[in-house]
This record gives structure tokens, C-alpha cells and sequence, in this order.
């Protein structure tokens, strides 16, 4: 088994047939399909069933390509600090749920760096992996939240993949709705009244991980909800549906669409906490202590 035979699993995983991914891969596709066989030889299992609506992973191809995303992140990791094109560079990750602050405390940790090559990530995802990547080092920090409906689970979490969480600051629950909306002029807002809207939520990429939402009252009943994972399609559906999302009420400057909503109490209470959480064994760089400190101008609990 090979780093190369990974790769293209997973790119024959992301491509509705092995003639797409060996496009995609600059190979021919009896080549491609020789290089499976002889890993799913090797490993004793079948990777890929092929339909005549193309092909689709098997139970077995799920579970291993979960592991090679894994291995190849892994190896890309090694590759880019390691490998002689850019080991002189300087190397430094966050991840991150969607909190424009810590957006501001990376920029204003590497603006002032001086250094002539780097390779630096911000990885704006879901809660899961932003676990995940402090766990395994992927990112040397990482800013997260939870709330009283969750906050058992996560700190669970924490304990076993032995991270530290560092509390930063709390937020009441809030809702924004476009400018426009019905319900924008009020002060306080309840569920109740936002019935007949849809609720506009960030999705956490299936129904068993509720519990990872950075969202409050993620394991409320909506009587309509409408689940996305980009930010602009949702303010889109907020727009145009009259729809609303729970946050923290927070509106920057650097909110695109700011001008364009407004946020509003609302009368159920999750309280969230939000802070950074580092691995336990880490020893940190000087970028990653600095993007701590800039964090920390941010607290408030």
C-alpha cells in the first residue's frame, strides 16, 4: 500500500466514475483500475462496488477511506514541513468555527512577521474538525464554543483527546433576521413567534452530531429548519425567506452583509461559551504563542 493508491481512492471517492477520476489523475483508466484491485488484493476487501449508474463505496470502502483522508493529510503535513522545497519556510495552522475574531487575532499575528517564505492555514470549519485538528496537530490552535446543550459532550471530548480549553468570553442567544423581515423592529423575539419562518442553521454534516453544533439550542424541534454549510447561501435564504439564525449577536465591521441585518434577544436562553482549545502535549511555536496572546485581548470571563 502506497501514499500514491491512497490518493487515488480518494479522488475516484470524489468522481462519479473511475474514466472522471483517471481524467482527473492525468492516468488512464485500465491503470487506474489495476492500482485498485491490486490494493483491494492486498488488503483483502472490495473498495469500490461499480452500478451501472457508475461506481459508489462499499461499506468496507467507507470506513477505509475515512483512514486514507486521514494518512494523506497526515503525509501532506510531513511533505510540507519536511520535504527540501520547504522546510526553511515557517509553518503555522488554526481551525476555527465561524467567529470573525479570531479571523482578526491571525492577521494580526502574521502581518508583522518577517520572514521571506511561509506556508500558514486557517481552516474555517465544523466543530468536530476543529477537535480534530488539534488532536492530531494539524492546527496548534483552535476556537470553539459550546453551550449549555452540549457542553457534557464536548468536554468529553476534551478529556479523551487530552485538550485544554481556554474559556474566553460567554454570549446570550440572539437572532438575526434581514432588515425587511416582519419581525425586525422588535426588541425581544421567542420561538414561538418565529414559527412560520424557517430557521437557517449551520449544518454539522449529519443528524447524530447535533450535539456539536456551534449553534444554540441545537437540540430544539424547529417546526421549519433549513440546513446549510456556507455562509453566503444562508444569509441568501435568510433574504429571501424571511428565515432567521440563532448566534451570539455579535455584528462586526467585517461582516459583509451587516448592514443588510440585524439582530434581535431572543427569549430562550443557551448560553454559549466561547474559547480556544490546545493540545496538552504541544509545544507551541512563536507564532502560536502570539496568536494566544492575541486571543486573550478578546477575554472577558
Amino acid at each position: 500500500m502506497t501514499i500514491l493508491q491512497l490518493k487515488y481512492v480518494i479522488t475516484i471517492a470524489s468522481s462519479a466514475s473511475f474514466r472522471e477520476a483517471a481524467g482527473k489523475l492525468y492516468i488512464s483508466q485500465p491503470a487506474l483500475s489495476i492500482t485498485v484491485k491490486e490494493l483491494e488484493d492486498e488488503l483483502n476487501i472490495h473498495i469500490f462496488e461499480r452500478t451501472n449508474k457508475g461506481i459508489r463505496l462499499t461499506k468496507e470502502g467507507e470506513e477505509f477511506l475515512a483512514y486514507a483522508k486521514e494518512a494523506v493529510s497526515h503525509y501532506k503535513l510531513i511533505e510540507d514541513r519536511y520535504i527540501e522545497d520547504t522546510k526553511n519556510k515557517s509553518h503555522f495552522s488554526v481551525s476555527m468555527q465561524h467567529y470573525v475574531f479570531a479571523i482578526h487575532a491571525f492577521v494580526n499575528v502574521i502581518k508583522d512577521v518577517d520572514v521571506s517564505k511561509y506556508v500558514y492555514s486557517v481552516n474555517e470549519t465544523r466543530t468536530y474538525e476543529v477537535i480534530e485538528n488539534v488532536r492530531n496537530y494539524k492546527s496548534e490552535v483552535g476556537v470553539i464554543s459550546y453551550t449549555k446543550s452540549n457542553e457534557k459532550v464536548i468536554k468529553k471530548l476534551f478529556r479523551e483527546y487530552q485538550l485544554k480549553f481556554y474559556p474566553l468570553m460567554t454570549r446570550d442567544t440572539f437572532v438575526y433576521v434581514s432588515k425587511s423581515h416582519p419581525l425586525a423592529d422588535r426588541d425581544i423575539l421567542s420561538l414561538e413567534e418565529l414559527k412560520d419562518y424557517p430557521c437557517v442553521s449551520f449544518d454539522q454534516s449529519s443528524e447524530s452530531d447535533y450535539y456539536l453544533s456551534e449553534e444554540a439550542l441545537s437540540d430544539y424541534d424547529f417546526v421549519k429548519l433549513i440546513k446549510t454549510n456556507d455562509r453566503a447561501t444562508s444569509a441568501e435564504l435568510m433574504y429571501v425567506l424571511n428565515g432567521y439564525s440563532i448566534g451570539t449577536g455579535i455584528m462586526t465591521e467585517s461582516m459583509a452583509l451587516k448592514d443588510d441585518f440585524v439582530c434581535i434577544k431572543l427569549q430562550e436562553e443557551d448560553i454559549l461559551t466561547i474559547g480556544y482549545i490546545v493540545n496538552n502535549n504541544h509545544v507551541f511555536s512563536d507564532l502560536g504563542e502570539k496568536y494566544i496572546k492575541e486571543l486573550e485581548k478578546y477575554k472577558e470571563v
